[in-house]
């Protein structure tokens, strides 16, 4: 698979808008998530790939038959085709630098913008190599455009060169992971595979089986709004409640000053008035007891406020999201060792650490399909200064391939 052909797939998936829409009941969550979804099928038909379908909520499967005599259990690889609705990826303009040089490279679409190595150190990582990044506008879509691309690529790979041994491998692309929904109508019976792998990472070498546990919760305050000279007395401003609930949770405990192990309340959203105030939170712990501990102090801010005022003034609609994963995928470790190991042998130094996010994997591995995550190449991602090195793609590609040869030779009696 040459550089320029994996290029080129990413740059027409990225091109096409799949935002998906945390507002809508339906899924797909955006109708427009459809236009990729359809073009996925017909490429995997074309590429070769058997079984190829497409259901009702815009899921694709596929199928690239075994090709070994002996029995190999079945593995599959799930990258979601959505991209986050925290900022546009409508009108995507990608810009290629070719040989990155290590200096700030222009955004050209924002005047004065740049994505510069001293905001970004990892820029740093890829001197020399193909980097692809935004023109400032929007986002890219590499998270997780990009693993869809290398697993087609992977595929595409395995189907011209037969030599490569395998098993039976199940792809699968979903709708809607950017919004919690991504393995919702996820029929994993279906897809038929013992194990899979995810591949929706970051930088390349990631190799992860521990996830946040997560919750959303969207506050509601309420105020009381009257004519503002005739208000003393009356008036009641559901902005400055809402700053009062901010100012109880610890400031420490933000995305901004956490990491690894590290959780966090995020405000990802504030729509205010006098009347009523909405905040959006996510709230993210690795520890299950500290995560329940967080929704429980949540709780405990919004009881306080409305005591401290004797009546409701904040309601709170708290939700679970998705669980941390490791439970289920460390019965089953081998499956993270197989990885591990395709990565060593292609030269790549496994970064084996906790996911600070989630990932179809998590809902899977409790759904019954254990699915740690591996590596797609991108970074910064959900806004203007992502960017992906397009030889990490090819090294996703890689591994993908590596990944099914290691498990047909484990099974090889």
């Amino acid at each position: 698979m040459t550089e320029q052909k994996l290029l080129n797939r990413f740059l027409r998936y990225v091109q096409i808008d799949t935002e998906s829409d945390p507002e809508s009941s339906s899924t797909p969550s955006s109708t427009k998530q459809w236009d990729l979804a359809h073009l996925l099928c017909e490429e995997l038909k074309q590429i070769g790939m058997t079984e190829v379908d497409i259901d009702e909520n815009s899921y694709v499967m596929a199928t690239l038959p075994s090709n070994v005599d002996h029995e190999v259990p079945t593995i599959g690889f799930v990258s979601h085709f959505d991209t986050t609705p925290d900022f546009t990826g409508a009108d995507v303009k990608p810009q290629i630098i070719e040989n990155y040089d290590g200096m700030p490279i222009p955004l050209k679409g924002v005047p004065n913008m740049f994505l510069s190595p001293a905001d970004f150190e990892d820029l740093l990582l890829y001197t020399g190599q193909t980097i692809v990044t935004t023109d400032g506008t929007t986002l890219l879509g590499a998270d997780d455009k990009a693993g869809v691309t290398e697993i087609i690529c992977a595929m595409e790979y395995l189907i011209n060169n037969p030599q490569i041994k395998h098993g039976k491998i199940r792809i699968c692309f979903t709708p809607d992971e950017e919004i919690g929904r991504g393995a919702y109508q996820f029929n994993v019976q279906k897809f038929g595979a013992q194990w899979a792998y995810t591949v929706d990472g970051s930088q390349i070498g990631e190799l992860e089986y521990e996830n946040f546990n997560a919750a959303d919760c969207k506050v509601f305050i309420k105020g009381k709004i009257v004519h503002p000279g005739y208000a003393k007395g009356k008036m009641e401003n559901a902005m400055y409640y809402a700053t009062e609930f901010i100012n109880a949770l610890p400031r420490a405990e933000t995305p901004e000053q956490t990491e690894g192990y590290e959780g966090f309340y995020h405000l990802s959203r504030c729509i205010g008035n006098v009347d009523q105030t909405v905040l959006e939170y996510i709230i993210r712990d690795h520890n299950f007891d500290k995560f329940q501990a967080r929704k429980n102090f949540f709780k405990e801010v919004a009881d306080n406020i409305n005591k401290k005022y004797g009546k409701t003034i904040v309601e709170l609609d708290l939700n679970d999201q998705y669980f941390n994963m490791k439970s289920k995928v460390e019965p089953v470790m081998f499956i993270v060792d197989i990885a591990e190991e395709a990565m060593k042998q292609l030269g790549i130094k496994p970064l084996i650490k906790p996911i600070r996010g989630g990932t179809d994997g998590s809902q899977l591995s409790y759904m019954g399909l254990p699915c740690p995550n591996i590596f797609a190449g991108g970074h910064n991602f959900h806004g203007p200064f992502e960017y992906v090195p397009v030889q990490s793609m090819q090294k996703a590609m890689a591994v993908i391939c590596r990944i099914t040869e290691l498990t047909a030779m484990k099974y090889l009696k």
